[in-house]
């Protein structure tokens, strides 16, 4: 690859596959009519009278607007001010460097000063006990720093280069936004949120979510657009803080609140107590009715301040006149700092409106929120009309003053509708899914497992476990799943319900292990509600990390056929079986992908919840595994620093031979599944990265992975293509002449699409539920040179390859598992709580970071459950140690899977034998696993007719013993050949 150009590639060509279709995209025609213009950059800085900065996001709006109230410069001047450090004008101000001064009245509480003594029971104790109102004096400099032409965005509009371009539509938006500020709205990003009882949803827990909108402005092939889509945030409910906190905890009485995790909520959110607003800093360390301060009680006849010692308790029934009704045995409220706390009793305090609620909501809050913000195509098009409405942007002077008009009307496109692939399933045969969606009703799996050695642990007492085992019998014989019934149940002690959830996964582990003949394939575990219940992150981490056993967690509502059957899909992915391929997979035909050794990645990165600086970022990166399958996959995952985006551990050189790093693992594994050979493209999926960090993922990301191949074989030259597919956008599409959703592998390159760089929408999914939210694919980096069909099939074809579903994805397939990689191991980890009980970890650690932990490594014998495929372990160089020859052939463990199905497809192995001798290499074309192929294409007749006959004879006794083929590199095949036993 050629490193030295970073920018994103320019489109090649447009596709022309599939069905048109008529579609309408939220996109709105924008016109600029004195394209000629320019904006004036203004940097913006203020400080106090003694020179201290002032940190204008809290009041650089206010200030700038008493300036405009206060001063000629200003007061007739149009201008867009970005809160921060950057105004915008339409013309030159009077000088290039102006100076204000301002001063803003405001409430505010005033301290009275200490006494000064050393000898305060709770030093720095002081209480806010007058408030009145006083001024800030601001000192403000605007001084010129550019000018950005409007003429840019005809010019990236005509598909040329323009530096100036994003700093235009940058400057669009901050007047967006400015608009949005004089309507009253709340703003959050580029979404603007009325405050209007109808926007409002309450989703339990103390949260209400709120409908707005977002608006943006964006470059495309058919002229600047606004882009308004709906838009959804979280807010606290308004009111009294103890109401809060016992909905937040979903306790009906407040002595049963846990303060610990009521800290954690509160800080930093705003109350009003005594009609004064503050931000809470914390709790106090005792109980109202014991937690002190020193209250100023006049001066002596010396004149010194005399003081003594009050509880806040008394200070408010004897000072105030406050009886206090319930919060004396409750922590106060700090409103103050570390050094000098300022308490309120809690039932004084209340929470203000429009605060945003940004910790992690439950599952049952986001079903709220998915349940009361969904809206049918045709409703959410009448939304978004009303909204444009609403907005009245030609209300707005800058955009008057620059000629700026926004058409009513939606974008009129022309899609396509991409054919969906033909799946392969077991007994051989094909099908065509429909809409999206298949079943399998009267189908088997492509490669089931056989499932002999597996048990049921029930941390349920309300399911019944006869009538699962039943059902779960029954489907998995209709699937083609061999299953055993289970060696045993193990039901939890009802003692130990209430313990915390790693001691109960510890105590029933405890009856496990010792009561099971060996190790399990399978532990089947019943969880007592939904799967994010506080077990299931101990219990995977058990078997998963220290006890190496695969494990499925359910928590069944009620038990049906279709519910068992996806628990199976999932199972049989797990224990190292396929549920399904595609038929061009099966059959080597994929465009560019069939043709040479290629590798898929799907990269992703997982951030704590917002706010949470002190919780690692998990870094997951997929691979296709057993070229030229690209249905199976393999993950590796890693900790990087707190919200960091580029993953850092790609490529981790400790020597010159020796490289720690994922791409490397991931090679190997490769290069052991796929021949022995290195792949010759290797085509990388990043998802969850912006415009804005396109560069870096081209020259960190790339560059890493490109170093780490040179690092693993310095003679190898493989092709790269980079595509990143972005989920978080607010591009949707709509039927012209219908009122449903479009159709699954629509497909968009035309239009609304960027003026020049290579990109394509596509709607892989059917979307059931609300508008279907499309997938922007941007392909960055192509040296494999598809063509925009060929580009846009493989990824529409890869969004029908995810195992664990029977439905086409929305994105493709290595992303999918990557982010569920990523996501299981959070669930494991559980580092939000980890870091609220912890100071320190161990681990590396980033400059002003807190120390990032290291994952523990999966155990060896599930090293790829986590993507839900196992590892196989034997090699093509030769047979070095004792290998079972099942592996080789099957590509797992399962002894009992044998068949000539399975193997060798519609082939007569029997038959075959007989007159095998002379035609092995046609009898080896016909194998479907391609491992497997590549293996005996470099073997003799002779050792060709060796392994067939044993795999023949293996199915017709039916043995269930563990065959196994000795031997070293070196040694003959005739010799080989004699080291075969049971």
């Amino acid at each position: 690859m050629n490193s030295s150009n970073p920018l994103p590639m320019a489109r090649r060509g447009h596709g022309s596959n599939g069905d048109r279709i008529q579609l309408l995209a939220n996109h709105f025609r924008v016109d600029v009519a004195k394209i000629n213009g320019y904006f004036y950059h203004y940097n913006v800085a203020m400080c106090f009278e003694d020179g201290h900065p002032v940190e204008a996001r809290g009041i650089g709006r206010k200030v700038i607007d008493k300036a405009s109230e206060t001063y000629d410069q200003l007061r007739n001047t149009s201008f867009a001010y970005d809160g921060e450090k950057s105004l915008f004008t339409l013309g030159y101000l009077s000088d290039k460097k102006l100076q204000f001064i301002v001063v803003l009245e405001e409430n505010s509480s005033r301290r009275r000063p200490r006494n000064g003594s050393s000898v305060s029971p709770n030093e720095g104790n002081t209480k806010r006990i007058r408030h009145e109102a006083r001024s800030k004096t601001i000192k403000l400099d605007i001084s010129y720093a550019g000018k950005i032409p409007l003429q840019a965005i005809a010019n990236a509009l005509s598909g040329q280069d323009s530096e100036n371009s994003q700093e235009v539509l940058r400057v669009l938006d901050i007047i967006l936004r400015q608009h949005a500020t004089k309507q009253g709205c709340l703003l959050v990003g580029q979404s603007f949120f009325y405050d209007s009882p109808r926007n409002y949803n309450d989703i339990g827990g103390g949260v209400q979510s709120c409908r707005g909108f977002h608006s943006s402005f964006r470059l495309t092939q058919g002229a600047l657009s606004l882009n308004i889509d709906v838009s959804t945030t979280m807010l606290l409910k308004p009111g009294p803080v103890l109401d809060f906190l016992c909905l937040n905890q979903n306790v009906e009485q407040p002595h049963h609140i846990d303060w610990t995790k009521a800290k954690r909520m509160l800080k930093s959110l705003r109350i009003k107590a005594n009609g004064i607003e503050y931000k809470i800093t914390g709790l106090s360390d005792n109980p109202c009715r014991k937690q002190t301060f020193l209250l100023r009680c006049g001066k002596d006849a010396n004149g010194e301040v005399q003081s003594r010692e009050i509880t806040v308790f008394d200070y408010f029934k004897y000072h105030k006149n406050i009886e206090l009704d319930y919060s004396a045995d409750m922590p106060c409220i700090n409103v103050g700092k570390p050094k000098r706390p300022s308490y309120f009793p809690i039932e004084l305090c209340t929470l203000v409106s429009l605060q945003r609620y940004t910790k992690a909501l439950t599952n049952l809050q986001r079903a709220q929120v998915v349940e009361k913000s969904r809206q049918k195509p045709h409703e959410r098009k009448v939304a978004l009309q009303d909204s444009l409405r609403r907005s009245k942007h030609e209300d707005e002077s800058m955009f008057r003053s620059c000629g700026i008009t926004i058409e009513p009307n939606f974008t009129r496109i022309e899609g396509r509708v991409l054919k969906p692939p033909k799946l392969l399933v077991g007994r051989g045969e094909n099908f065509i899914p429909r809409n999206g969606r298949w079943n399998f009703n009267n189908k088997k799996l492509v490669d089931p497992v056989r499932i002999e050695r597996w048990a049921i642990v029930n941390f349920s007492a309300r399911c019944d476990t006869r009538h699962l085992w039943n059902i779960l019998k029954k489907c998995a014989e209709m699937k083609g799943i061999d299953i055993n019934p289970p060696y045993r149940e193990f039901q939890e002690d009802s003692r130990f319900r209430r313990d915390p959830a790693h001691v109960r996964v510890e105590k029933i582990y405890a009856n496990v292990k010792p009561n099971l003949p060996g190790v399990p394939q399978l532990l089947l575990c019943i969880l007592p509600e939904r799967k994010n219940c506080d077990i299931y992150g101990p219990w995977k981490r058990r078997n998963l990390i220290e006890e190496g056993v695969a494990t499925q967690c359910i928590a069944p509502t009620k038990l049906n056929d279709q519910y068992i059957t996806n628990v199976l899909l999932k199972i049989n992915a797990k224990l190292g079986g396929v549920n399904s391929f595609l038929s061009t997979e099966n059959s080597h035909s994929i465009p560019f992908v069939s043709s040479k050794p290629t590798l898929i990645l799907g990269m992703d990165v997982s951030h704590g919840s917002p706010g949470r600086s002190d919780v690692p970022s998990i870094a997951a990166v997929v691979s296709s595994r057993c070229w030229p399958q690209i249905s199976r996959y393999r993950a590796a995952v890693r900790t990087q620093s707190s919200k960091v985006e580029m993953i850092q551990s790609l490529f981790d050189p400790v020597s010159d031979t020796e490289d720690k790093g994922i791409i490397r693992e991931l090679l190997k594994d490769f290069k052991n599944t796929s021949g022995g050979m290195n792949p010759q493209q290797i085509i990388i999926f990043r998802d969850g990265v912006s415009e804005s960090q396109f560069n870096q993922v081209l020259n960190i990301e790339l560059d890493q992975i490109i170093e780490a191949c040179k690092h693993f074989d310095k003679n190898w030259n493989p092709k790269f293509t980079l595509i990143v597919a972005q989920k978080n956008h607010h591009t949707r599409f709509f039927q012209a002449e219908a009122q449903e959703n479009v159709p699954p592998g629509t497909v968009i390159d035309k239009g609304i699409c960027h003026p020049k760089n290579n990109d394509f929408y596509l709607c892989a999914h059917a979307g059931m539920i609300g508008t279907t939210r499309p997938t922007h694919y941007h392909v960055l980096h192509d040296e494999i040179g598809f063509s925009a069909d060929g580009l846009q099939e493989l990824v529409h074809y890869l969004c029908y390859t995810y195992q664990r579903s029977t439905t086409a994805v929305s994105i493709v397939a290595p992303i999918y598992y990557a982010h569920w990689a990523a996501a299981q191991m959070a669930q494991i980890m559980k580092f939000d709580e980890l870091s609220e009980t912890s100071s320190s970890h161990g681990g590396l650690t980033s400059a002003g970071a807190f120390p990032v932990p290291q994952l523990p490594p999966l155990h060896k014998d599930v090293t790829n459950s986590i993507v839900s495929f196992e590892e196989e372990e034997y090699t093509h160089s030769g047979f070095g140690k004792k290998k079972k020859l099942v592996e080789l052939f099957f590509g797992r463990k399962e002894k009992g899977a044998c068949s000539k199905r399975a193997l060798f497809g519609k082939v007569d192995l029997g038959s075959a034998l007989a007159s095998v001798e002379g035609d092995t290499q046609r009898l080896v074309s016909c194998i479907p696993f391609s491992s497997t192929k590549s293996f005996l294409a470099q073997r003799s007749n002779a050792m060709i007719i060796c392994c067939l006959w044993f795999a023949w004879s293996y199915e017709q006794e039916e043995k269930r013993s563990c065959f196994v083929i000795s031997g070293s590199q070196g040694k003959s095949e005739k010799n080989m050949l004699s080291n075969i036993h049971v």
